[in-house]
């Protein structure tokens, strides 16, 4: 692994951390912060933003990594070399479906490839999936939760602009797919090559068929429930690191 600093995310070796949630967000760095002990800024550059925390006595990072799977992969890269080795992201997504509602959490069980980052390491054969251990340990956290959350296939693209964009959409919500994003089926890909374990866990910002702007401008301005749904994923997450730590020990 080498002592080096890594070149984008600025973190070095020395924290012996073995878990991340990771945020696309660097503000939903900041709100995660919230719910940990002992924070303390660890670096800020370019899209990473970087704090380290306690949860019920586990030391934790909380690394942002900006829109979209190629700035995604260079975190999930740079956090496994200095020893990270669990990651769950706490993003944003769109629902796909009618009963997926704002607020609403969406497990990834598994991510259609439509990313460029995921193709640029190997063949899309190769499935986008979390691990499995984590990502029971995800379920039970929102279910003990008492949250509303929906467990299935979700897609991940590279942009919200594209002349297709309504029919892309409406096609993907044919086949099952609850919600989309930019970074889960990279974050899925690059894991199960890495030998990290990783998880997705989704807040829905804008409903099936709802204005993009309008919902993510409402989020941003904490104006619906999405607000909330977010604090409901980083408690999520942060549950689920902690069973999954103490069953390593059991």
């Amino acid at each position: 692994m080498g002592n080096s600093m890594q070149p984008h995310i600025r973190i070095g070796e020395n924290y012996g951390i073995h878990y991340a949630l990771l945020p696309g967000d660097p503000a939903r760095v900041d709100e995660a912060a919230k719910f940990l002990d002992q924070t303390e800024a660890v670096a800020n550059n370019r899209e990473f933003k970087t704090i380290v925390g306690s949860y019920k006595g586990v030391r934790i990072f909380v690394t942002s990594t900006g829109i979209g799977g190629a700035s995604a992969g260079i975190a999930v890269e740079e956090l496994r070399k200095i020893g990270v080795n669990v990651m769950i992201r706490i993003g944003s997504c769109g629902a796909n479906q009618a009963e997926v509602k704002l607020g609403d959490l969406v497990i990834a069980g598994g991510a259609v490839r439509n990313d460029g980052a995921s193709d640029a390491y190997i063949d899309r054969a190769y499935p986008a999936i979390p691990d499995t251990g984590l990502l029971f340990h995800v379920i039970d956290a929102a279910k003990k939760s008492g949250y509303r959350y929906h467990i299935g296939k979700v897609r991940s693209h590279d942009s919200f602009y594209t002349d297709e964009e309504q029919q892309i959409d409406h096609y993907w919500s044919g086949k099952g797919i609850l919600a989309s994003d930019m970074e889960t089926a990279a974050l899925f890909v690059i894991g199960g090559l890495r030998g990290v374990k990783t998880a997705s866990i989704l807040n829905v910002v804008v409903e099936k068929d709802g204005n993009l702007e309008g919902g993510v401008n409402d989020y941003l301005d904490e104006q619906n429930e999405s607000k909330l749904g977010e604090q409901k994923e980083i408690i999520t997450a942060l549950e689920a690191i902690i069973s999954y730590h103490h069953s390593l020990k059991s």
